[in-house]
């Protein structure tokens, strides 16, 4: 074990480690600037001929690949060679891609241990209902917001009519955040590894201040919607609850003399 540790339980001489947690800190630090950059200026909507919608897509789509970027860092540092190898083996990867993520394996585990707490029946137990509480949080978010809504439609003008308040955020203000969070833990747990514990730590540090920035921007974008949103009274015209003008007592006439 390389002589930077923290007590033997992370091994702080894996550059792998310190790259996935960049990874962990970059991902929401990208994507915060780059809906804020969207909604000011329209960069991302310019560079698709002012179509708001393809931008849309286009974030998610890079939103997605470095979120995998992101997870491919943080497997090897978690789960063990032989577990992985055998899930790659059985899966419909390209080579090239489980030769890459396998050689990560293999330079984090060189050195990062396991631990025996970690590794008890109560700490698998944990593992699953993390896990498993984490994905469906993060999938149900994703059904109840649709793919615009999940990546940032509202900083391209796409918003949503209504807030959505059922499952699962009725239990949860930031279910993506939670779910994740939630999940990157159950997977640390499940192997053992104190370095994916410290990991899991740092997504929900990350997340947290992503909050703090994210929950009062959206807000502001749907304020000025309703804002901007034109009152149209019940029945049609704009006019005065209970009809037209008139003064008390009838129509408008000479005072009698």
């Amino acid at each position: 074990m390389s002589t930077a540790s923290v007590k033997g339980l992370i091994d702080l001489g894996q550059p792998i480690l310190w790259l996935s947690a960049a990874t962990i800190i970059f991902n929401p630090t990208f994507w915060n600037t780059a809906a804020r950059s969207e909604y000011r200026n329209k960069n991302i909507t310019k560079l698709f001929g002012g179509n708001s919608l393809y931008g849309c897509y286009a974030l998610a789509v890079t939103i997605f690949s470095i979120g995998i970027i992101r997870d491919a860092m943080y497997v090897p540092i978690s789960f063990p060679k032989a577990t992985y190898y055998n899930i790659a083996q059985s899966t419909s990867f390209q080579q090239p891609n489980v030769n890459l993520l396998t050689r990560s394996y293999e330079k984090a585990l060189r050195t990062q241990p396991s631990h025996p707490l970690l590794e008890t029946s109560l700490a698998k137990v944990a593992a699953v209902a993390l896990f498993a509480a984490g994905n469906t949080l993060v999938l149900t978010s994703m059904w109840a917001l649709g793919l615009t809504g999940t990546y940032l439609g509202d900083y391209f003008g796409i918003l949503m009519d209504e807030m959505v308040t059922g499952f699962p955020f009725n239990v949860s203000s930031a279910p993506m955040y939670h779910g994740s969070t939630m999940s990157f833990l159950g997977s640390a747990l499940w192997f053992g590894k104190p370095a994916g514990v410290a990991l899991s730590v740092l997504v929900l540090v990350v997340y947290q201040i992503a909050l703090t920035y994210e929950d009062p921007f959206t807000a502001n974008i749907y304020a000025e919607r309703e804002k901007n949103k034109p009152t149209v009274p019940k029945g049609g015209r704009t006019e005065p609850q209970g009809g037209r003008i008139q003064p008390k007592g009838g129509k408008i006439g000479p005072k009698e003399l």
